[in-house]
């Protein structure tokens, strides 16, 4: 007798293997566990034959004596056959301004984050001059004017981060993803109402156990999946765990920094039969940041004239962002033709900012004569003081949300409708103020009292703290929002037109106001030699406030707000074609975005603060352009460039920032509006060795010009410079120690991971000092100093990641 085990290249068990005596008819199979055993003829040399489709079969001779037994393990591989080359289109995907990206590239894409909007961020119309955050602006738009699904449900975002170093973990769990999909502007009516880009992900739906385990300098994480009974119930977990306390310890401002940010986040399915479908997605994230700062220097100017800021501090910064989510999600299709959906989701954010720091500066000139041997020192003071940032400020945000989806396909094309009920709770505490004294004297300077109590001092002379905010603010409101579009595919002649039309409807209670939003699109592919297809979408997109747009910045609500509104005109085309025997696909779309009923706003790192009035309109027009496909054989990369203006015009408003050939300030001028990145260049470049297939780079470069900066103490109208142009390249170096493209190890432990890599990167490369913000210090003759707040400095990541 025969007896063992048979197992794949991965030593799972391999089923309904057959195992065949070549030298007769006789045979058995493999049961569920990958067991056999088989009789055989006695004191006869044998030939035993295990197969399996898609398997290279094993061949073993074999001779046993009466009564004998032989163990017998095999281990079957993967056979490989080359099959001639195929083209999958995704034509759906194709006919809208969507652009489908491959999630394997979040796992490779070397960066500080790591996460899916690092990907975004190398699209074209996306810009971001901040690598510790994961917000973007869109072709003009404020980071707030994005919207992010999961599996169909709108996310958000904590309110209260002010810096990249708070934020934290974004939402969406990489591990988790299956399908990306992203827009620029142009969107159907089916997504919501915001007024920039729809980022819509879809997580996996297991079919068999797997999971994957990644440890680096920065962050650790773990995801597990597994399907059972019949694949009718299956559970998708993804964990956690962020620290960038690396990466903070080389910035300007040193100290004992103390982030923390985990997140845990699991979707259960159950499918009891064809029509009906069960889901749950659920997610808790906790991120707290500590801060105890010590010291900064910062060199700033230029070779003529430069400056050293020294800051000394005391005090210092907790602060927690605490979210929840979750969704419960039925589905019914009664026929292949029709599907109805029943979300119900519920979302939470407790976040909490408190700091006392105390900073004493001195500001001195750097003498820049290399002929001086104090060259590089200080040589004279320009200004010392102290200021005091005083924060207590608390909020809790819950949404509620009940929705119904509907898909029915019909002879001429597709029909989606829906219905959604939102209800909010925003509760908003807040007390900070800033407190600067300049070599002896309080900026604000009271009006002395000495000796008697002055009765018109707090009336008329009221000591007023600098970026004071005092408030206890509440909003309790409700939305209604409902959409419907309609899909149509028809010939014209040799062409094919696909168009599709809708409109949204939106209403709230809280001014009272009803949006209708009519949005279409057409695609037409012609009947020419090369593979092209034009586009062109557009429509109005109306974005009501959600909290932070209808509050001043003196904290106050206003009540009279009304939504946003963004008229888009989109045309591009979409090109296929083949170079060097791999294809390639190029996409250009040229664009105008008429804005109205704009909140002006300002820039604060990654802080938007919001003018609280719809007192402005712009305008924004570009065009972007991506080239993707296989610069490198079996390895896809792009290359996006995006050129872009966007300015907006307050109403009503004297500029005394410009003058005319009379030197009376001008009415009517067009600004740059926060987002203003003229041009815009990113590329994702894979590369692999021809003689070692199993090393590999990934590349990320980023270019992107200036941004405007505008005169501090709320002043949302004059610009007074831009930052420098942001530059950087993220590098990474991966070897595949077990995979796909290496010989696999033969020991026990290693037959247990399908994938193990080990990474090296390279951050920041070039070792570029890219500028976040600046810091504005003014001494007692109100003279005001622009230091740089500089971002990361080249710092080395490793990583090594297990699938299993």
């Amino acid at each position: 007798m025969v007896y063992g085990k048979i197992t794949d290249e991965n030593g799972f068990a391999m089923p309904l293997t057959n195992i065949a005596i070549i030298e007769s008819a006789q045979g058995a199979v493999s049961d569920d566990n990958g067991n056999f055993q088989l009789t055989i003829p006695v004191d006869k040399l044998i030939s035993l034959q295990f197969s399996f489709v898609g398997y290279q079969s094993e061949i073993v001779k074999i001779q046993l004596k009466s009564g004998q037994k032989r163990s017998l393990n095999i281990t079957l591989f993967k056979a490989s056959k080359q099959l001639t080359d195929i083209v999958v289109e995704d034509k759906e995907i194709r006919k809208t301004t969507l652009s489908r990206i491959d999630p394997q590239s979040v796992q490779v894409i070397p960066g500080v984050s790591g996460n899916v909007e690092s990907l975004i961020k190398t699209l074209p119309g996306v810009s971001s001059n901040n690598e510790l955050s994961s917000q973007y602006s869109v072709r003009g738009g404020s980071f707030d004017e994005n919207l992010i699904y999961v599996n169909g449900i709108e996310v958000y975002r904590p309110l209260l981060t002010r810096s990249g170093e708070q934020e934290g973990l974004s939402f969406i769990n990489s591990d988790l993803v299956s399908s990306i999909l992203f827009s620029a502007g142009g969107f159907d009516a089916k997504y919501g109402d915001k007024m920039a880009s729809v980022l819509d992900i879809k997580y996996r739906r297991p079919t068999r156990f797997k999971g994957s385990a990644k440890l680096s300098l920065l962050d650790a994480s773990l995801h597990l999946e597994d399907a059972f009974f019949d694949q009718k119930f299956s559970y998708l977990l993804g964990f956690r765990q962020k620290s960038n306390q690396y990466i903070l310890s080389s910035l300007d401002t040193r100290g004992e920094y103390q982030p923390s940010f985990s997140d845990i986040q699991i979707l259960l399915a159950y499918q009891p039969n064809a029509q009906w479908n069960f889901s749950f997605l659920g997610n808790y994230s906790r991120n707290n940041y500590k801060l105890i700062p010590e010291n900064r220097e910062t060199a700033f100017g230029h070779i003529k004239e430069a400056y050293q800021l020294k800051i000394y501090f005391d005090g210092r910064e907790s602060d927690r962002f605490n979210t929840s989510f979750g969704a419960f999600t039925s589905s019914y299709s009664p026929n292949k033709k029709l599907s109805l959906k029943l979300i119900a989701s519920a979302f939470q954010s407790i976040e909490e900012e408190n700091y006392d720091i105390q900073g004493q500066y001195w500001i001195g000139q750097i003498e820049t004569d290399l002929g001086r041997e104090d060259f590089g020192e200080v040589i004279e003071t320009q200004g010392v003081g102290t200021y005091l940032n005083h924060a207590r400020n608390a909020l809790n945000a819950k949404v509620w949300n009940l929705e119904h989806q509907g898909i029915l396909e019909h002879e001429s094309g597709v029909l989606q409708w829906g219905l959604k009920l939102q209800h909010e709770l925003i509760e908003d505490h807040l007390n900070q103020w800033i407190m600067i004294d300049s070599a002896g004297f309080s900026k604000p300077y009271p009006r002395d009292s000495l000796g008697y109590k002055d009765p018109l001092a707090q009336t008329f002379f009221p000591f007023i703290l600098n970026d004071t905010l005092f408030a206890d603010n509440q909003l309790k409101s409700n939305r209604i929002s409902a959409f419907a579009q309609n899909s149509w595919e028809f010939t014209a002649g040799n062409k094919q037109i696909f168009l599709t039309a809708g409109g949204r409807l939106n209403y709230w209670d809280y001014n009272k106001q009803l949006l209708f939003s009519p949005r279409a699109s057409v695609a037409i592919k012609p009947d020419w030699k090369n593979d092209m297809l034009l586009r062109i979408s557009g429509g109005m997109y109306y974005q009501s406030p959600f909290y932070r747009e209808l509050r001043k910045p003196d904290g106050h609500l206003n009540e009279a707000i009304k939504a946003q509104s963004s008229l888009h005109f989109v045309l591009g085309s979409d090109y296929n074609f083949n170079a060097w025997g791999r294809p390639f696909k190029m996409v250009t779309e040229i664009y105008y975005k008429h804005f109205d009923h704009l909140i002006p706003f300002i820039v604060d790192n990654v802080r938007l603060i919001y003018s609280g009035e719809n007192s402005s309109k712009g305008y924004s027009t570009g065009i972007d352009m991506k080239i993707n496909g296989e610069f490198v054989e079996g390895l896809e990369s792009w290359l996006s460039f995006s050129l872009m203006q966007s300015n907006e015009m307050l109403r009503d408003n004297f500029y005394s920032f410009y003058y005319n050939s009379t030197n009376q300030p001008v009415e009517n001028v067009w600004i740059p509006r926060p987002t203003d990145q003229r041009v815009a260049v990113s590329l994702f470049f894979q590369d692999y060795l021809p003689m070692l297939p199993t090393f590999k780079m990934n590349m990320n470069l980023s270019f992107g010009t200036g941004l405007p900066v505008y005169y501090p103490d709320r002043d949302f109208q004059t610009v007074i410079t831009r930052t420098p142009s942001y530059q950087r390249v993220d590098i990474g170096f991966a070897y595949e120690l077990i995979g796909s493209s290496s010989k696999r190890m033969n020991n026990r432990i290693a037959k247990k991971f399908t994938n193990v890599d080990f990474t090296l990167e390279i951050l920041n490369l070039l070792d570029i000092k890219n500028v976040v913000s600046y810091l504005w210090v003014k001494d007692n003759s109100d003279y005001v100093y622009l230091v740089p707040n500089y971002l990361t400095p080249r710092r080395v990541n490793l990583k090594v990641a297990f699938k299993f």
